[in-house]
């Protein structure tokens, strides 16, 4: 086991928290509006075009009019793929000419805005920008093992919600196969993730779940957490709570994992966590 039990259970915690407070941001963005519709029906041979109202459950707009990326839900995994691909280079050049000024907006402006978006599923706008700006100033000025995995628990909602109404279940199965793909080649090969993460963990500005204890720190990036709930995520749209059930499977492949490691070792966390994903959603399909 890479870490100790009492550490294992703590993240896989953090982990499953995560995914269902994701999931309830999720949902409190949907909500049901009448829109008209038409319908074409025969009536005595002929066609005859009328207007019908119908219930439809859609996504709110975001707060202080952000708007969500312009792609269509087939080809999504494009868009989002090569973003994720320059993220990660634009982070590496950061890392490489140790801009600090650079990487600490970075940091505070992606945390402020996903927390803006989350906490305005519960809040009004104004309270989730005054509540965003001090979690976020906080994360990246006078961070803390509380704080920053309390806000956590959060960002990964406020990134679904921005991703979760254009995409759909074939694409964001596509990002999972390559994404697991890269986080292999990537923690076991190139082994850049490892030094990104290990950069960011020493410079107090890490993406995702940092619980330090003695020495050392058990760490989960950030897309091991953003990539499953939106996987979840995109399984609610049509499932509703249902999807719980894929947040469950991916709960306990991270646990797996976890268990099997060895220490003083680097994991890619994203080929099992895929794997727990596409079972929790083989269940979901076998069951309703």
């Amino acid at each position: 086991m890479k870490h100790t039990i009492s550490i294992t259970i703590v993240l896989v915690i953090l982990f499953l928290l995560t995914q269902v407070i994701g999931l309830k941001i999720i949902s409190n963005y949907i909500s049901v509006k009448e829109v008209v519709k038409e319908e074409k029906i025969i009536e005595d041979g002929k066609e005859i075009v009328r207007k019908v109202v119908v219930q439809e459950e859609v996504f709110e707009e975001l707060p202080y009019g952000i708007e969500r990326p312009a792609i269509k839900e087939k080809t999504s995994y494009i868009q989002i793929i090569s973003a994720m691909v320059i993220a990660t280079a634009i982070a590496l050049i950061l890392l490489k000419f140790q801009a600090m000024r650079l990487w600490k907006l970075w940091f505070f402006l992606s945390v402020f805005f996903t927390l803006l978006i989350a906490f305005n599923a519960f809040l009004n706008q104004f309270f989730s920008l005054i509540l965003a700006f001090i979690f976020a100033s906080l994360k990246t000025f006078r961070n803390n093992a509380i704080v920053h995995n309390f806000s956590e628990l959060f960002i990964y909602g406020g990134l679904a919600v921005i991703f979760v109404p254009v995409v759909n279940i074939m694409s964001i199965v596509i990002i999972l196969f390559l994404i697991s793909i890269y986080d292999y080649i990537a923690v076991w090969k190139t082994k850049h993730m490892v030094k990104l993460a290990k950069f960011q963990a020493r410079v107090k500005l890490f993406s995702g779940l940092l619980i330090p204890y003695g020495n050392k720190s058990a760490i989960l990036g950030g897309g091991d957490m953003g990539f499953p709930l939106i996987f979840s995520g995109v399984l609610f749209k049509t499932y509703g709570w249902n999807a719980i059930i894929a947040v469950l499977t991916s709960t306990i492949a991270l646990a797996y994992l976890l268990i099997k490691s060895e220490k003083s070792k680097y994991y890619p966390a994203m080929p099992f966590l895929t794997v727990g994903c596409l079972a929790g959603y083989i269940i979901i399909k076998l069951i309703f």
